[in-house]
This record gives C-alpha cells, sequence and structure tokens, in this order.
C-alpha cells in the first residue's frame, strides 16, 4: 500500500535527533489514533501525547510514533500499518497499543468494532503479532475525552472499551496502562474550566478530544508513570517524572518539508 508523504513522516520518531546503536537501545513503537499521533504546523496547536512521551523516557529508549489520525483499531490494521511495525520491531522491543476514539463509530464499518468481539479481535492481532518477534506488547486504555455533567463530574465516554482492553490484557497477560481512569481523574481534578488549558480550545475551536501541548505533556506523563508502575520500564528507563516540562518543547514540524 502506498502511504502518503504525512503518513511515512508519521512513522518517523521525529523527537529524535539520533538513534543510538542497536545494542545498546529499544525502541518503544506506539500504534493509537489522533490523540496520540505526530501533528504538523497545519495542525498547531494540536499536540498528541506521543509526541510528549520521548521528553519522560531516557535516550536509549527510541520512541517511534506511528499513530495515525481517525485510525481504529480495525483501519490500522487493514491499512497495513500494523504490518509496517511488525516487519521492523524486534526482541526486546515494546509495542504500545491505544485504540477506541474510532472503533465507537458505528456509521463508519470500515473503522467499527464491537467492544466484546471484534475489538478484543482485532487488539489480539497486535499481541501476537509483537510477541511472536520477540517483543513486549503493551494495551493503554484511551485517554478520556474532555465531557462534564452539569454537577461538574467528569463523565466517561468510551462505553465498554476500556473494560474489554482490561479483560483481554488479564486473559492474555499482557501489561495494562489503564490511561482512561488516570486521565478521567485528572480532568476531575482540574474541573471544568481548567481543563479548557490542557484541550485544543482556541479562538475558532471547542475540541473536547484533542490536546495542547500542556494536555500533551500531562498524558504523556500518565503513560510513562504507567509504564514504569507496571515494570515495563525500569527506573532507569524514565526521567522528568515530577519535573514541569514547558510547552516549548513541543514543535511541530512542516508536513511539506
Amino acid at each position: 500500500m502506498s502511504l502518503s508523504r504525512r503518513a511515512v513522516l508519521a512513522a518517523v520518531p521525529l523527537t529524535v535527533a539520533a538513534a543510538p546503536s542497536r545494542e545498546k537501545s529499544r525502541t518503544l513503537y506506539i500504534a493509537g489514533d489522533s490523540t496520540a499521533a505526530q501533528k504538523y504546523s497545519d495542525a498547531a496547536p494540536e499536540t498528541g501525547w506521543g509526541m510528549a512521551l520521548p521528553f519522560f523516557v531516557h535516550k536509549e529508549l527510541v520512541v517511534a510514533n506511528h499513530a495515525m489520525n481517525g485510525r481504529s483499531s480495525r483501519s490500522f490494521v487493514d491499512e497495513g500499518r500494523l504490518d509496517a511495525i511488525l516487519s521492523v520491531i524486534r526482541p526486546g522491543d515494546l509495542l504500545l497499543v491505544q485504540f477506541a476514539h474510532n472503533d465507537q463509530k458505528a456509521a463508519d464499518p470500515t473503522r467499527y468494532t464491537e467492544p466484546w468481539t471484534t475489538y478484543r479481535e482485532y487488539l489480539r492481532r497486535y499481541v501476537d503479532g509483537a510477541r511472536r518477534r520477540g517483543a513486549r506488547p503493551v494495551l493503554a486504555t484511551p485517554v478520556e475525552r474532555r465531557r462534564f455533567d452539569a454537577a461538574g463530574n467528569a463523565q466517561p465516554t468510551h462505553g465498554d472499551y476500556p473494560a474489554a482492553m482490561r479483560a483481554l490484557a488479564e486473559e492474555e497477560g499482557v501489561a495494562l496502562l489503564d490511561v482512561q481512569a488516570l486521565s478521567l481523574a485528572l480532568w476531575q481534578r482540574l474541573g471544568v474550566e481548567e481543563t479548557k488549558t490542557y484541550f485544543n480550545w482556541t479562538a475558532t475551536e471547542q475540541d473536547n478530544t484533542h490536546f495542547n501541548p500542556p494536555g500533551a505533556i500531562a498524558v504523556a506523563r500518565l503513560v510513562a508513570r504507567e509504564l514504569l508502575r507496571t515494570r515495563v520500564l525500569a527506573p532507569r528507563d524514565v526521567r522528568r517524572l515530577d519535573e514541569e516540562i514547558p510547552a516549548s518543547w513541543i514543535t511541530w514540524p512542516d508536513p511539506t518539508a
């Protein structure tokens, strides 16, 4: 399948200037949707959390962000994007998988999956594919959208998908990063107004799904802490977990360059 230039660029770990030698390094591949994906200058200030994750891991762990806007667990596979990762992943590498936002789109048969059947079936392809190549699969429940009820309570928006992923992770013995629960708790703590400063709210747009730099950094911090808590990563693999990360560290490449 021929990929657009933007899709090809999105597969490159743009936040890493130079990869260390393969003998000393591992690669963490991200398979996911727009909430994690690399963004470009024409989309700024929208920021995927995968763009900020390298700030929290040491350089010996290379982050290769293959997440793409609009993809579900199904369409990512059907478009050959999982195969592209599996063609280069190596023993000792990690495959971090986060989907559900677009799996929910029942009107689109190219993306929709049912939580307890096809969603789990597609997720197993990522798990099995990584394991067959000696890599470690890691499942991450979907980061929550910004939604509050009239009383100011943060509301879950992903239905049964997080529960289905949790059950699959337990069945398969796969590390689970419960980003859905952690992000919901974070939005509750921040509240209705302050959460606006974490999402892509601009003068012309009120986006309650995608992040700006502070939001992407906050979610990437949750992911890194979960990678440490679940012992997917060791303390020597992570950094800056309790440090402030300047929003200015986020950059958006020119999509035409």
